[in-house]
């Protein structure tokens, strides 16, 4: 019986002995380093890491086209609202009258017929597209003109669709490229016309219409976030998360366009960013691919270089290589993303996919790492237009060589995806890991164009600045100092909510 009693104690004595062990072992382990292992342990449980990364704080989305965020369903109500017809065999909406004979119906119809609907969303969407009979790259482009008209005077609620989505993925900021003039811009460089003088051309604009067109624009933004927060409730008892989502517009160039007409957008772009901080920079969109892009593309960087240095203060980022081998001529890989770093004066780059078959490769990654020039990498969306993935995509070149990077979405709305999404692809085709992740949504918020100095004073180490180096983000409290710096910083403070979400994430692992 002594035996016993003194092997019990033994036992209890090693049970608490182990126990210590795993407690002291566990709080000597960082919480991010925890949160790590256990992603590591569910990598090839898809459904679990779905549900790891969908409550993963995500910064900010910096690549995102305010009209491809909308999915197609919202897309067909409005149209409905609107009396809109939808011509049958193309499934593009027209302006009425509607006239079934004449191969169009009422919008409105497919919300009673299931045959219609489910064409119309395959048709504005990247759902189901290997059926449509066209390429991913085609169908996707061909998707915004069918369902452009549904778009007409909704702004405001394509921001609310936007943010509350984006708050629902934990994300905190979105940068939507917007053309907020509804095509005033545009008319006032056809009437001016191309002059080939670059600084005549800037006066006869803004000599004939082109600051009134800003105005509009400007105002527009106005008319929209009013709406925005209407729909959310933002301001009462029952807001929306949406509503916490910080918004920022980047004034969108149509590069595909008459070369008049795009001077004065990229004009315009500066002209809207240097009078309303809620713009905060341009970029030029409209596939790469096709003819005037290509063709005017050097053009349209001498352009930016001319008019930077007259608004020093706007930020710019441009879609560079959003190509890859065979969609264009091979010499039409290898000079976009160093021509818009070196003269389109480009802090971001939104896609780079064709960057290892630009000249000198290795050395623009080198310079990008040294310039400090951001990556916008959108994996959905390079997987389905340009059937890039994998492998086969430079996102592990780019972090090879240190270039800053960060996930986005570019079109969720068409592509059906979201941030968490990109996030899963991230881990399961790119074979990232939650640091890398973590780092991603770091700089994001480092790279946004937003007023403010940052958290961080090394934005690569993530270290941060010594006036809240010593507040723990979890603390209810923080320092004067500290307190002070993030109420005069908005940069900083946004990365200061992201600490603070990422000290709860990581606590619950």
């Amino acid at each position: 019986m002594i035996v016993n009693y003194r092997m019990r104690a033994i036992a209890v004595s090693f049970l608490v002995v182990s126990t210590l062990s795993f407690a002291q072992s566990k709080s000597a382990i960082s919480p991010e380093s925890r949160t790590e292992r256990y992603m590591q342990s569910i990598r090839g449980n898809i459904p679990l890491l779905t549900a790891f990364l969908s409550e993963m704080p995500k910064g900010g989305d910096l690549h995102y086209h305010l009209s491809g965020g909308v999915y197609a369903e919202t897309m067909i109500g409005w149209a409905a609202d609107a009396k809109l017809c939808v011509e049958t065999q193309t499934l593009q909406l027209v302006k009425p009258p509607c006239n079934e004979a004449a191969g169009n119906r009422e919008a409105a119809s497919a919300l009673g017929d299931p045959v219609l609907y489910r064409r119309m969303v395959d048709a504005w969407s990247m759902r189901n597209w290997q059926t449509s009979g066209q390429s991913g790259h085609d169908h996707f482009f061909d998707t915004f003109t069918k369902f452009g008209l549904a778009g007409d005077d909704h702004a405001g609620d394509m921001l609310a669709e936007v943010a509350q989505r984006a708050a629902l993925s934990h994300e905190l900021y979105q940068e939507l490229m917007f053309t907020a003039d509804n095509g005033r811009v545009a008319a006032v460089g056809k009437q001016v016309g191309w002059i080939e003088d670059f600084k005549t051309m800037r006066e006869t604009l803004l000599a004939n219409g082109l600051p009134e067109a800003v105005e509009a624009g400007l105002k527009n933004i106005d008319t929209a976030e009013k709406q925005r927060d209407a729909d959310l409730q933002c301001g009462t008892s029952k807001a929306e998360p949406g509503c916490k989502v910080t918004q920022r517009y980047v004034y969108q160039v149509l590069r595909g366009i008459p070369k008049q007409m795009v001077f004065a957008q990229i004009l315009a772009g500066l002209e809207m960013a240097s009078r309303d901080s809620r713009v905060v920079g341009f970029n030029l969109v409209m596939p790469e691919d096709y003819y005037v892009p290509m063709h005017d593309y050097s053009l349209h960087m001498r352009i930016i270089d001319f008019l930077k240095p007259l608004y020093p203060k706007v930020h710019i980022s441009l879609h560079a290589g959003e190509l890859a081998l065979g969609l264009v001529p091979p010499d039409g890989l290898t000079f976009h993303i160093r021509e818009a770093v070196e003269r389109g004066h480009a802090e971001r780059i939104g896609h780079g996919v064709d960057v290892m078959e630009e000249d000198h490769s290795i050395e623009l990654l080198k310079e990008m790492a040294k310039r400090n020039v951001m990556v916008e990498v959108n994996l959905t969306s390079n997987d389905v237009i340009l059937g890039v993935r994998g492998k086969e995509h430079p996102l592990a070149a780019y972090l090879k060589y240190g270039v800053p990077v960060a996930l986005s979405t570019d079109d969720e709305g068409v592509s059906r995806s979201d941030m968490s999404r990109e996030y899963e692809k991230a881990v399961v085709d790119q074979n990232l890991n939650y640091v890398q992740l973590k780092a991603m949504a770091r700089t994001s918020l480092e790279h946004a164009f937003i007023s403010g100095d940052s958290l961080w004073r090394d934005g690569h180490a993530f270290l941060r600045v010594k006036t809240c180096a010593l507040d723990k983000p979890a603390a209810e409290k923080l320092s004067g100092s500290c307190l002070s710096y993030l109420h005069a910083n908005q940069r900083a403070s946004l990365q200061w909510e992201l600490e603070k979400q990422f000290a709860e994430f990581e606590s619950r692992w």
